[in-house]
């Protein structure tokens, strides 16, 4: 698929199909790689990180194909 054309999933979007947190979903995507993380790169003591996750359909067929196999 065309990386231009394809769809951007948010993390919401796939905890809700999924029946899982966000949190999880989070933790599933955020080092993936293909995924979109917007926000600030470097960690501060004082502030919390802030980080926007876009997932790529394809991503997305990956990580579930992955998680599928696993049994």
């Amino acid at each position: 698929m065309d990386a231009l054309r394809e769809r951007y999933l948010t993390v919401k979007d796939i905890a809700e199909h999924w029946n899982l947190s966000e949190v999880a979903v989070r933790r599933l995507f955020l080092h993936e790689p293909g995924v979109l993380v917007l926000g600030r790169r470097e960690e501060s003591r004082r502030k919390r990180v802030y980080r926007t996750l876009r997932i790529p359909e394809s991503v997305l067929s990956r990580v579930r194909d992955r998680l599928a196999n696993r049994g």
